[in-house]
């Protein structure tokens, strides 16, 4: 059977569209105010500034505004902690990311958190975190919630599954398994102490791959049918699952690149759109 392909790059251009549609109906609404995301770069850490860099120019592909704060590697945690303070108080700005990670000085954790709830358009706070796992209001963490609304825009059924979650990063595996158990699916959670990993990933109806390293899931471990989901990006244009040998057995798989990765900064402009919405 040909497996359906997950496509985030077309999924996320679709949704652009969409999104600079809203974005022009609240600036005629509100007579010229845009939703407007600030970045927070500290250091320079090339692929970090890459990663803002993209995230502005999805801003601008939208008409949304964007503003850029760059802060030395010397910061501190108060320093930082003064600059989303700010940030927070100013009525303009609807969307904060602090760009990860910062430097090791840093309490990163404090810094997330300091984030105002119905700012955290990223979804990286404590708060955030608990809400949504309660099943209350709150944005999602951008990359498992990209995943969710792939899922959904390709009429995946999660309900009743068995979702088996490989990784459980703060942003990602944690996140992703509450979202599934928020869907109805029966979850999962593997990582790197789990005993006898591949006979808990044969067991998968829905299989995510966020384990952080090159093709380290075999498809001798996936069973017909699943439906597999890969959170990894590495050197050479792989993932975290060995997909070739995949692609005629399972029911759909996300591509690496153009599948989970596009998703995560269209997640991350389509929260600051709906806390704008929201705010204007």
């Amino acid at each position: 059977m040909a497996a359906l392909l997950l496509d985030g790059k077309a999924l996320a251009q679709k949704t652009e569209q969409e999104l600079s549609a809203r974005v022009e109906a609240l600036k005629t609404k509100s007579g010229g105010q845009t939703p407007i995301l600030a970045t927070i770069l500290v250091g320079d850490d090339p692929a970090s500034a890459t990663y803002v860099k993209m995230k502005g120019n999805a801003c601008e592909r939208i008409g949304m505004g964007s503003i850029r704060v760059e802060m030395p590697d010397s910061t501190t945690t108060e320093e930082l902690l003064a600059k989303i303070e700010e940030l927070n108080n100013n009525p303009n700005v609807h969307g904060i990311l602090l760009q990860h990670p910062v430097p090791a000085q840093i309490d990163e954790r404090a810094c997330f958190d300091a984030i105002a709830l119905e700012k955290d358009v990223d979804g990286v706070t404590c708060l955030g975190f608990g809400r949504m796992s309660m099943g209350e209001e709150a944005y999602g963490c951008a990359t498992p919630k990209g995943i969710m609304r792939l899922l959904q825009a390709y009429d995946i059924d999660i309900a009743g599954k068995h979702a088996v979650v490989v990784g459980r990063s703060a942003i990602l595996g944690k996140p992703m398994a509450m979202m599934l158990l928020g869907a109805n699916a029966t979850v999962t959670m593997c990582h790197s102490r789990t005993q006898n990993l591949a006979d808990h990933i044969k067991q998968a109806d829905i299989l995510v791959g966020a384990v952080g390293k090159p093709e380290f899931i075999k498809a001798e471990w996936i069973k017909d049918g699943a439906v597999v989901v890969d959170a990894g990006y590495h050197p050479g244009g792989v993932g975290d699952v060995e997909l070739t040998p995949l692609k005629d057995r399972v029911a759909a798989y996300t591509p690496v690149p153009g599948g989970v990765g596009p998703m995560t900064i269209n997640t991350l402009i389509y929260q600051t759109v709906d806390s704008g919405e929201k705010s204007i």
